[in-house]
């Protein structure tokens, strides 16, 4: 079979349509598979239904692999959703005009972020890419990347990328865009605007007071699985549809956007895309759905994925399987996460999580345990501390939380319960690893890991360090099957 550019010569490259590409209005910081697969869909069926120049700008502000499988095929890509009877359905997107890289040319990202066009970025960069102390909200001014920024007016960070945009924006005379963050942080707007305003007053602190004034940070609710996708989703795809996608993205046919209806007044009647009609919630209080969707969805995810990965299960949906796990699960909701917080208006927190669990089932949903456990260091903080501080203070025990946190530790220790090795992803992996290894017993070794402030407060520490170790020691003396099937 002769070759064309590295596909044979009958195999069609996905490319764009004939349609009326929109204008530019979005930039987007991180565009990863996550935001391909959700927001970029909602902004795509805004311009369907009610149109408006919307085109997003995405930027890598680390690696250009995004960009380098998009660009062959104009930025048009194709959306699987997974259904869990087998069968998947296929969208083409075409609502991304372009992705820079940031660390190859960061005054592009700059000039884009500060075109009159853009009225909104939008963010998904993870926990640690806020450079924030996770334990305290407050901006890490020894960050190397925001050390880096405070010296030079070309970036690194996406705090940085804010401010020196922002800066260009009010020294040009022009309105501040909206920061529209997506990451699963609670409260993530005032999280952002608190990065971006600590990083600012130390660049200019007339800066800082013109984007507290101007500037608007909405919260937002995000909530879509999207599995990491394979070589063999690639290879599937192009014998389903007939042309080769080098970049699809997987996910689950669920989806929801709550938003806080918060956007820069001054744009006037083009503030933001036509959101509601493309089925987001736009509503005053966002805080409400941050903590049901934070604690029980993403709570539970991050205690699967390490209890899970021990046990030897590689995807959620396997674990669940698992009658132990499911029941584990599901007492963790009924018990330790439902009665925490307060949930939305209208919202039966009873069938909200019937719904996870019909989703966390889902078989055609390869989402790897491996995949959730990572970055733990910046995820435990949001998902799981802030649930047992709550019941601490109510006064009601957590045991199946406090499993969790030992399964996290257990899970940096870098070793599997057969004795095999475990690839830990997160910023404080060698540190992490080399507190574990310095302990000699179980007491010894939760409380080193405890003492890591930038995670655990120092009362957490002390209220955890007994029933963590005591986790810990089932663990340890049972293994992660049995130690989750005991917990009553």
């Amino acid at each position: 079979m002769s070759m064309e550019a590295g596909l044979p010569a009958d195999e069609k490259r996905l490319g764009r349509s004939g349609a009326a590409r929109p204008g530019p209005g979005i930039v987007h910081l991180g565009l990863g598979a996550f935001f391909r697969a959700f927001g970029a869909i909602y902004v795509d069926d805004a311009v369907r239904v009610s149109g408006g120049d919307w085109g997003i700008i995405g930027v890598s502000l680390q690696s250009p692999a995004t960009r380098d499988r998009l660009a062959p095929q104009d930025f048009v890509y194709t959306v699987v959703t997974q259904n869990a009877d087998g069968g998947e359905t296929f969208r083409k997107v075409e609502i991304v005009q372009d992705v820079l890289v940031a660390p190859e040319n960061p005054e592009a990202v700059l000039a884009w972020m500060s075109d009159p066009a853009i009225r909104i970025v939008t963010l998904t960069v993870t926990e640690k890419g806020y450079c924030h102390d996770p334990a305290t909200g407050q901006l890490n001014l020894d960050h190397p990347d925001i050390v880096h920024d405070l010296e030079n007016t070309l970036p690194k960070s996406a705090p940085g990328f804010l401010v020196r945009a922002l800066q260009r924006r009010r020294d040009a005379g022009l309105a501040p865009f909206t920061v529209l963050t997506c990451d699963n942080l609670p409260e993530n707007g005032k999280l952002v605007r608190r990065a971006v305003l600590d990083l600012a007053g130390k660049v200019d602190p007339s800066l800082a007071d013109w984007i507290s004034a101007e500037g608007r940070f909405p919260s937002t609710m995000v909530d879509r699985i999207t599995p990491a996708t394979k070589p063999e989703d690639i290879e599937r795809l192009a014998q389903k549809v007939g042309y080769r996608d080098e970049a699809p993205v997987m996910c689950e046919p669920f989806r929801q956007w709550v938003v806080e209806d918060d956007f820069v007044p001054a744009h006037g009647a083009d503030v933001r895309p036509d959101l509601a009609a493309a089925g987001v919630e736009l509503v005053p209080d966002v805080t409400p759905y941050e903590n049901m969707k934070l604690r029980m969805l993403n709570g539970t995810h991050s205690s699967l994925a390490y209890l899970g990965y021990l046990a030897g299960h590689e995807t959620i949906a396997e674990t669940v399987a698992d009658p132990v796990f499911a029941g584990f699960v599901k007492r963790l909701w009924r018990e330790e996460i439902m009665p925490s917080f307060t949930p939305p208006e209208g919202v039966e927190l009873d069938a909200y999580a019937d719904a996870l669990f019909e989703r966390y089932s889902n078989p055609s949903i390869r989402h790897r345990t491996w995949q959730i456990a990572m970055d733990g260091s910046q995820k435990l903080p949001q998902r799981i501390l802030g649930t047992i501080t709550d019941n601490l203070d109510a006064g009601r025990a957590c045991p199946g939380l406090m499993l969790a946190v030992a399964g996290w530790m257990r899970y940096v220790g870098g070793i599997d319960e057969k004795g095999q090795p475990i690839e830990v992803k997160d910023p404080l992996a060698a540190q992490l690893r080399e507190l574990s290894d310095s302990a000699d017993t179980t007491d010894r070794k939760v409380a080193a890991l405890l003492s890591v402030r930038d995670i655990f407060s120092s009362r957490l520490a002390d209220e955890l360090a007994s029933p963590v170790s005591r986790a810990y020691d089932l663990l340890a003396a049972h293994g992660a099957r049995k130690a989750v099937g005991d917990i009553r």
